[in-house]
């Protein structure tokens, strides 16, 4: 083969290799560009995307005054319908307060329907528990899930379980499911802190049941939205009449909650699910609230 043959071959395999390397560095421009918009959209349409809002009051007891700070959201609350003033958190910490105490379907807790179980579902939710119990090890030292970013929600009112909640699983949990990384840890109050009874996984409202059991099997689990929330008239809130109004009141329709004078939410959470995996039968470690 002659020297200008050779030459020529080889001027020919760096331009092709050039433009291989430009193809890819193309190909995964328009990748990462791709993905940026397609989590923006999905950003934007999400339950509680927004910054969480730093509680006024004094913090609960924590490891430090720098991390972990109280906040005032619940996650899954959607913003595009919910965009409340300083007055109607205060009527929230009201809702809350009775949410607490909830238990199975109302016209204020729409629940997911039981299917028939199987083998497959029954060793999914073993699956589910080991995982979860594998990745929160860590967290029953408190100090440790406030170091890693996860904010108790409403510290200053009395609740039987306090949710420290991660807001970046939160979004996650909108994704993708990953049984080790739940939204929120739940703790019960202890005399010198918290002490870790489960977690809780959550889903934007807008997911279908197909899509719930495909992460928690609903022969196993009851997934639970919180609907139908009338919120009293402003410069009522302090005297109003809470056997009316909240989550425990005798107002469940737009209708009566607008011949109230109050402000209806159809939904006011997404989709949430509790796991106690440290229970020792699976009726106990998907139950609604935890047994004593």
């Amino acid at each position: 083969m002659s020297a200008s043959s050779s030459t020529s071959h080889r001027n020919a395999s760096q331009r092709s290799a050039l433009k291989t390397s430009a193809f890819r560095l193309f190909a995964h421009t328009a990748l990462v560009v791709g993905a940026i918009f397609v989590v923006t959209v999905l950003l934007a349409a999400m339950p509680g995307h927004n910054a969480p809002v730093e509680a006024g009051a004094p913090q609960a007891q924590q490891g430090s005054s720098q991390q972990g700070s109280p906040s005032q959201e619940m996650p899954g609350m959607d913003h595009s319908h919910m965009n409340m003033d300083a007055d109607e958190k205060s009527a929230e910490n009201a809702a809350v307060s009775d949410m607490n105490h909830m238990h199975g379907g109302t016209a204020h807790m729409h629940m997911t329907a039981m299917r028939q179980q199987t083998p497959a579902d029954v060793q999914r939710a073993h699956e589910i528990v080991a995982q979860l119990r594998t990745g929160i090890e860590k967290y029953k030292d408190y100090h440790v899930a406030l170091n890693d970013g996860y904010r108790i929600f409403l510290p200053n009112l009395p609740q039987p379980e306090y949710h420290f909640t991660n807001y970046t699983n939160g979004f996650m949990a909108s994704l993708r499911f990953d049984a080790s990384q739940p939204t929120s840890l739940l703790y019960r109050k202890t005399a010198d802190g918290y002490e870790l009874v489960g977690a809780m996984y959550t889903m934007p409202k807008r997911a279908s049941e197909d899509q719930l059991n495909e992460r928690v099997p609903l022969s196993i689990a009851m997934w639970h939205l919180h609907t139908n929330l009338c919120v009293p008239p402003r410069d009522e809130r302090l005297t109003a009449d809470w056997t009316k109004f909240g989550l425990k009141g005798s107002i469940t329709t737009q209708d009566a909650c607008d011949a109230a004078g109050g402000k209806f939410y159809p939904s006011i959470f997404g989709w949430m699910v509790h796991v106690y995996p440290y229970e020792d039968s699976l009726d106990k470690v998907f139950a609604m609230h935890h047994h004593d």
